[in-house]
């Protein structure tokens, strides 16, 4: 069954499942990947433009709330800065910031409003990078890396005063918004063999940093990248391939965070989107192993959801709207699912999901007596169930008898017009 988040104010996590993550900032009038300034080595002058150009006027903070609803999502999380620097709210320690673009609001007060008002759970995301700083030191992910006249110019630059700075917009983030639910920390980096001058839990005062969090919000759940222990990990663009587990073995609570496209910001050229039917094997495969889903768009530089993505989210909400009960509070079950095929288990209801269509008939190993009566989810119609005597020989017409305790399933040909055909079991416990 599934395991919850730790406390009585986390019980939600595990209950939702599925969550939005928007990706939204200066890249996205650049329209080539989240990390443009990073991979282009632009300058802030390079960069500038972005700035000066940002007016999202069609931005409407109601139309995502709706579609994160629409979708089946239970929570929609926001970044507040990414590694660029540009903050969506109007904070009082910087003045690169939203209100000082041709748009000139705070862009999170009416966001956190309109998620709240669809009775969503709202969620930060908060970069620990900040390129635009002129305190952050210059490591290898920063954009001027390989300037070496850029590098001499600022060796002298003070980690510990960006840090309070770091602190200060934490703060001032969790005090301005009412109660936050979520806080997702991007990302340490300290020793990796890709990078140098990497930073970690001692540049960040990470310790101290939680700490402000947990007494600011006490009910707070916050993710595992300060470099020390969080409430939940947070494995990224790719399918674990089990129920994600501690170092001496114990289940974690984990979310992956997932793409539409392989960028997290709006991405005008990029054409590698997931279809709908993939989106939701990614969902129930990542509910049948423990987890939670939380999947991004990148909404334009004029504040729209690309119609790409949003066809691609409702068509996820419909398999949603009849499936949901099959994910929503949902977990692993002890019961071992026939290839191609998922189970999710919550109470007495086991849920088949089954990725590729048999002919015929399903055998469920371990089921036989188990099972009081049988139905696809999306309308409720009867399968039949049998239980094939244990020395049954083959013939001409007749299969021969599977496995002792194995319940055999009688499905008709055509395959149902759903994403994922579901198949809920009433179980005997």
């Amino acid at each position: 069954m599934s395991n919850a988040s730790p406390t009585d104010d986390h019980a939600w996590f595990a209950e939702s499942r599925f969550g939005m993550f928007v990706h939204w900032g200066l890249y996205s009038l650049a329209a080539r990947h989240e990390w443009v300034k990073n991979r282009e080595r632009l300058t802030d002058e390079d960069y500038q433009p972005y700035f000066d150009h940002f007016d999202p006027d069609l931005h409407d903070p109601d139309e995502w709330a709706r579609l994160a609803q629409a979708a089946g999502m239970r929570y929609l999380v926001i970044t507040t800065k990414h590694h660029d620097g540009f903050c969506l709210w109007d904070s009082a320690h910087t003045d690169y910031k939203v209100t000082n673009t041709p748009y000139g609001k705070d862009l999170i007060a009416p966001l956190v409003k309109a998620v709240r008002d669809r009775g969503l759970r709202i969620g930060f995301y908060h970069s620990l990078l900040d390129w635009h700083h002129p305190q952050f030191p210059v490591d290898g992910h920063h954009p001027q890396r390989d300037d070496e006249d850029f590098k001499a110019a600022n060796a002298d630059r003070d980690m510990t005063k960006y840090t309070d700075y770091l602190h200060a917009q934490v703060r001032e983030l969790l005090t301005g918004y009412g109660r936050i639910d979520y806080l997702f920390f991007d990302f340490s980096y300290e020793g990796r063999p890709d990078t140098w001058n990497g930073k970690g839990a001692a540049d960040w005062r990470s310790e101290e940093l939680l700490a402000m969090v947990r007494q600011l919000q006490p009910g707070i759940l916050v993710n595992d990248r300060l470099d020390i222990p969080g409430d939940f990990v947070t494995p990224e663009q790719y399918q674990p391939d089990a129920p994600m587990r501690a170092a001496d073995g114990s289940p974690v609570p984990w979310e992956v965070c997932q793409t539409l496209n392989g960028s997290w910001g709006y991405d005008r050229d990029n054409r590698d989107d997931k279809s709908p039917d993939l989106l939701v094997r990614m969902l129930v495969d990542t509910v049948a192993k423990d987890g939670n889903l939380l999947l991004n768009v990148g909404p334009t530089g004029r504040g729209l959801i690309d119609p790409r993505a949003e066809r691609a989210f409702r068509a996820v909400g419909e398999w949603m709207r009849l499936h949901g009960r099959a994910v929503y509070g949902s977990g692993p079950s002890e019961f071992t699912a026939p290839p191609d095929c998922r189970y999710t288990q919550r109470g007495d209801r086991l849920y088949l999901h089954l990725f590729a269509w048999p002919f015929g008939h399903l055998q469920l190993p371990g089921l036989a007596g188990r099972v009081r009566y049988a139905q696809f989810l999306h309308d409720a119609s009867e399968i039949a169930v049998q239980s094939i005597d244990e020395g049954q020989a083959p013939d001409t017409t007749r299969m021969s008898a599977p496995p002792a305790g194995t319940l055999t399933l009688r499905l008709p040909v055509q395959r149902p017009e759903v994403a994922v055909p579901v198949i809920e079991l009433f179980l005997t416990l």
